[in-house]
């Protein structure tokens, strides 16, 4: 019963996702008017968590942002589903990376690197960087617990060639290729989530909070001496995303722990405080806060 549902839900996303762009945003349009208007989905839950980011914004500000964040989400979910038939040069064409030099000097040293990515702008886009680099990259994801669809998402994410890892082997799949000496990776963790779990975690301020802190990647990083770096996306319009690869830290054996993902925290929040409606506000990312 499973695989059939899966293979009509997959059928119906095939056609949306060959749609042409006109049409395909005016879908997400009316997809935004049923999730915002009609279902309300989570509109407690992104307010909420508006009114802790930014207190000092009126009532009425908050429901701007918010509605221009339901857009976007509406947006990023349809070009998730576009990325099922979407080429490689229209991708490249509509996620472009700022700063290839980044890549061209780590290919040059043959240095594997971690780069955290967020939940902003379009974070299912970034798996394109495969397409701009002869590191092989490495996709850290959290397994579905349908088997089908779990297939389906590493498939999305790994069609333009990279590696896709379940989050619980990554340690071990990165300490195995890294001793190795295989060809260079490229590790991408998506690290503002909440850990599992919260205890003796480290907490770090983030949007005038006090939350547990995702750390697997500075650890992974310092574990293996690999540089770690913050893979910065701006939505330049709708449809259209810029990228740039910034460096958060070169060697982190001289450092105290915790320092790169504390400055990744503070680099992801200036981003969110320029353009709020960016970021998902609708997972429970203040649910463990210590100060909320």
């Amino acid at each position: 019963m499973q695989l059939i549902k899966f293979k009509i839900i997959y059928a119906l996303l095939w056609l949306i996702s060959i749609l042409p762009w006109p049409i395909f945003y005016l879908l997400s349009d009316f997809l935004y008017f049923i999730i915002y208007r009609v279902v309300k989905y989570r509109k407690r839950i992104v307010m909420y968590n508006l009114t802790l980011a930014f207190p000092e914004k009126s009532r009425d500000e908050l429901k701007i942002i918010s509605k221009k964040f339901y857009s976007h989400m509406c947006d990023m979910f349809m070009e998730m589903v576009k990325s099922i038939t979407i080429s490689h040069k229209e991708t490249q064409k509509r996620y472009k990376f700022k700063n290839l030099d980044v890549l061209r000097k780590l290919e040059a040293e043959e240095r594997s690197f971690i780069l955290l990515a967020a939940h902003y702008a379009n974070y299912e886009w970034g798996n394109c960087i495969e397409l701009s680099t002869s590191h092989t990259a490495v996709g850290v994801y959290k397994p579905i617990k349908n088997t089908h669809f779990n297939e389906f998402a590493k498939k999305i994410r790994g069609r333009f060639g990279s590696e896709v890892i379940p989050s619980k082997k990554i340690i071990r799949y990165a300490i195995e290729k890294e001793r190795q000496k295989q060809s260079p990776r490229l590790y991408g963790l998506i690290a503002d989530q909440s850990p599992r779990s919260i205890k003796d975690n480290f907490f770090v301020s983030f949007m005038g909070q006090e939350v547990p802190a995702f750390t697997g990647g500075e650890i992974l990083a310092k574990k293996l001496d690999m540089p770690i770096y913050y893979l910065k996306v701006d939505k330049v319009k709708r449809g259209f995303y810029e990228a740039e690869i910034v460096l958060i830290d070169d060697d982190l054996s001289n450092h105290k722990n915790f320092e790169a993902t504390t400055t990744y925290y503070k680099m992801l929040e200036d981003q969110i405080r320029i353009a709020p409606e960016y970021y998902l506000w609708t997972h429970k990312r203040w649910k463990h806060a210590s100060n909320s």
